[in-house]
């Protein structure tokens, strides 16, 4: 059911519920007024007839009362409200007075007499030879009252139908904005994120009408961010390829080449050492050289790929790089805290972890000039993951840094929102650096 019907519907029955309530008032007003109007020519004609009695029976001369009685009865005629029989000592109408010709033209319906007539009073006068017999009769009062009554009738139907028109047609015109509104919405739901509302003239539609282009525009830059986070997504899946395949082919090509070296060197500088020392001393420096490429070569291998996230899993692959910064850096204290399966978290949550971790751990032995640095990843019950890099270096303003000019924080921010997850960063000059990071459930696997 529409607005527009439900609303012309509810006013139909306020006007119908005024209306009945008005007939309402109408009819009992109606009411009392026949009754008073009948009592009063009822008590009028009762005492115009005791006078007419007395008089009679003053005035012997007259004759016998029922005799005058019936003379003076037939010279009134219609009495109005009332309705009187004579009758003599037996019991025989001598007399009864016609029935009211007022408004006999109109003939109000059953319901309306049952409504507001009157209950009838019968006053009796016992005279001698006779008895008089006066009834009240409402049915003129009743007449005339449904004239007036039938009148206000037509005229509330006329103007209920009128108001109705004007309502609907009121309704029809006020509502037009919300089908635009509505095919607009429709429009949305189908991916048309381009479609705007022009102005209303109503200020309410306006305001709607305004909130929902602001939601289409918040909703089309929404999804042109999600497209690019995609498109970083994908950026990312191929750099990790790339560089999977770059590490493969320095270890596979590189390091047989290298290798190849220094077994040719170490047999030259055994052959040499007694009888060419100095081509002995030369060979020894190329398997200096030749390990010294292969160590460099496994420090670039291991950051382009680390080959234990592929064999050994994120824990153990984390531990190493950990065990690696450590070695590196003995004046700093490490703490890898891990907790959960987080060896089922996929590739390419494992990978992203990995950088994130890898990319806090240097910025904070390059930047921070701190003395612990603690990290945490945990999986909880419920399958979110959590992954929090605190150190207690030298810190920052956040509000003052621009993080989307920080390459770093922002590949970090990049890297947990392509799995819809929340990216958070605390820090205070002096006081070091926080970085929370949380992925729900549903993003993993």
């Amino acid at each position: 059911m529409s607005l527009r019907l439900r609303l012309n519907l509810l006013i139909t029955a306020l006007s119908l519920a005024f209306m009945l309530a008005a007939g309402w008032a109408i009819v009992n007003d109606a009411k009392i007024s026949i009754r008073e109007r009948v009592e009063a020519a009822s008590r009028v004609t009762v005492q115009l007839l005791d006078n007419v009695i007395v008089t009679s029976v003053m005035n012997p001369s007259l004759g016998e009362t029922t005799e005058v009685l019936n003379v003076f009865l037939r010279s009134l005629g219609y009495v109005r409200s009332s309705q009187i029989a004579l009758y003599d000592y037996r019991g025989n109408v001598l007399y009864t007075s016609p029935q009211s010709t007022y408004r006999s033209d109109v003939h109000p319906p059953q319901w309306f007499v049952n409504a507001v007539e009157p209950k009838k009073e019968i006053v009796q006068r016992h005279v001698r030879y006779g008895t008089l017999v006066v009834t009240s009769s409402a049915a003129g009062s009743i007449r005339e009252a449904w004239r007036g009554v039938e009148k206000l009738m037509w005229m509330g139907l006329g103007f209920f139908l009128l108001l109705n028109i004007m309502v609907y047609a009121l309704l029809s015109h006020s509502l037009r904005p919300v089908r635009h509104i509505l095919g607009a919405i429709n429009r949305m739901q189908e991916g048309d994120l381009t479609v705007r509302l022009e102005p209303f003239k109503l200020p309410e539609f306006d305001t709607i009408g305004q909130s929902l282009n602001r939601m289409a525009e918040s909703l089309e830059a929404e999804r042109q961010l999600e497209e690019n986070r995609q498109l970083t997504a994908l950026i990312q899946s191929h750099i990790e390829d790339e560089r999977r395949s770059l590490a493969r082919e320095l270890h596979d090509e590189l390091g047989q080449y290298v290798t190849a070296i220094k077994t040719f060197a170490v047999g030259i500088a055994n052959k040499t050492v007694e009888k060419m020392p100095d081509i002995s001393s030369n060979a020894q420096t190329i398997v200096a050289a030749a390990n010294h490429i292969y160590d460099g070569m496994h420090d670039i291998i291991r950051h382009l790929r680390p080959g234990s996230l592929d064999n050994l899993g994120l824990s153990e692959t984390l531990k190493d790089a950990v065990n690696h910064l450590q070695k590196q850096h003995p004046a700093i204290e490490f703490k890898l805290e891990l907790a959960g399966d987080l060896d089922k978290l996929g590739e390419n949550l494992n990978i992203n972890f990995y950088r994130i971790v890898q990319e806090s751990l240097n910025n904070a032995v390059k930047h921070s000039k701190a003395s612990k640095i603690a990290v945490t990843l945990k999986q909880d019950k419920a399958g979110n993951v959590s992954l929090i890099i605190q150190d207690n270096g030298l810190g920052m303003d956040v509000n003052t840094v621009d993080q989307t000019q920080h390459f770093g924080l922002l590949g970090m921010r990049e890297r947990t929102q392509a799995f819809h997850g929340q990216f958070n960063i605390a820090s205070s000059p002096k006081k070091g650096t926080t970085i929370s990071i949380y992925i729900p459930k549903e993003s993993i696997g």
